[in-house]
């Protein structure tokens, strides 16, 4: 099944602004929230669907590949085997999207009920892991054929010690005593405009509602360590210089539990020895003797897939552009 047009999942124009993006967002998050649908596989979707659209579009550099190319040009589920949003846990989409999940997000009881999700929320995200960025360097030939990468990654990897809770043991956790375990402090102000309650992630807990007692030696209670990992990349043929791949979830691991980040690798075009790249075609200067140029001949030049023959009329000028069909590089599909 085709990809939807991102700015159609969100119901908005392509020039739309940050803020209309923002509100479009946060009108479908409501809508297809899995709190407000639960066990409703098709509203799941819809939200994953939705945020997708959404992460692509809130970044300048995402939407500037995006918009003249469409998903063919991102790595959002488009080229490099990106999977979208689907195997992503919605634990990870409120916590990538934290300004828009706030507790308070559909008001206390919207769900029948008071809302506690977002402490749950707290207590088990951690802090999300930051997106890595690489620059893989392709030779003109990999990139009209397509070629797969192996990437060695310098990055915060899971403490194999306590698996990435930073505790030394399971029961060494407690709850946090200034926000009780909700992982937010809040501040009432009363005015004569009348009561505001500003939430604040609470400083204790850093918004995971409980705090290590005793910490993992291994990682100091951070719940991941510097290490390399090995890391296989396909690139399909096509791609262009500044285009990138998202790899979700390879990129830092998140502390004490907290989502993974992305990993992005942008590709980076070599200078070729010959060859010239104009979009999809390739051009080669072709030196000629006088006497071939002025009585023509058949002569081979080289291409992309080896030696090819191409006809030089007689009384050729110099200058002139000869065509040769399907010697260039496929586009992306």
């Amino acid at each position: 099944m085709s990809k939807r047009d991102y700015y159609e999942v969100l119901g908005v124009a392509k020039g739309a602004s940050e803020a209309e993006l923002k509100k479009a967002y946060r009108k479908l998050a409501m809508k297809y929230h899995p709190d407000r649908n639960k066990g409703d596989d098709e509203t799941a979707k819809k939200f994953k669907e939705a945020s997708e659209a959404y992460e692509v579009l809130r970044d300048p550099a995402k939407r500037q590949q995006y918009d003249p190319f469409g998903h063919a040009a991102t790595g959002a589920g488009g080229f490099g085997g990106g999977t979208g949003f689907d195997d992503v846990p919605f634990e990870d989409i409120f916590s990538r999207f934290s300004d828009i999940f706030g507790s308070d997000m559909f008001g206390g009881d919207a769900f029948g009920g008071a809302r506690s999700g977002g402490s749950r929320r707290s207590r088990s995200a951690g802090q999300p892991g930051s997106d890595l960025k690489i620059n893989v360097a392709l030779t003109l030939e990999e990139i009209a054929f397509g070629a797969e990468k192996t990437l060695k990654i310098r990055k915060q990897t899971e403490c194999s010690s306590c698996k990435g809770t930073g505790a030394k043991t399971d029961s060494d956790f407690q709850t946090c005593s200034t926000c009780d375990g909700i992982g937010e402090v809040r501040q009432v102000s009363r005015t004569m405009f009348g009561q505001f309650v500003n939430v604040q992630p609470c400083p204790t807990c850093q918004s995971e509602g409980r705090i290590i007692k005793n910490k993992c030696a291994e990682c100091h209670g951070e719940g991941r360590v510097k290490g390399e990992e090995t890391i296989k990349v396909t690139i399909p043929a096509g791609v262009s210089n500044g285009n990138y791949i998202t790899l979700r979830r390879s990129g830092n691991a998140g502390a004490r539990g907290g989502s993974p980040g992305d990993l992005i690798v942008l590709i980076q075009e070599k200078e070729h020895e010959y060859f010239e790249r104009d979009g999809n075609n390739i051009i080669y200067d072709l030196d000629l003797s006088i006497p071939d140029a002025v009585l023509g001949t058949d002569i081979q030049v080289p291409t992309l897939k080896g030696k090819a023959k191409v006809k030089i009329d007689a009384g050729t000028q110099p200058g002139k552009l000869l065509r040769m069909k399907e010697k260039g590089i496929q586009g992306l599909n």
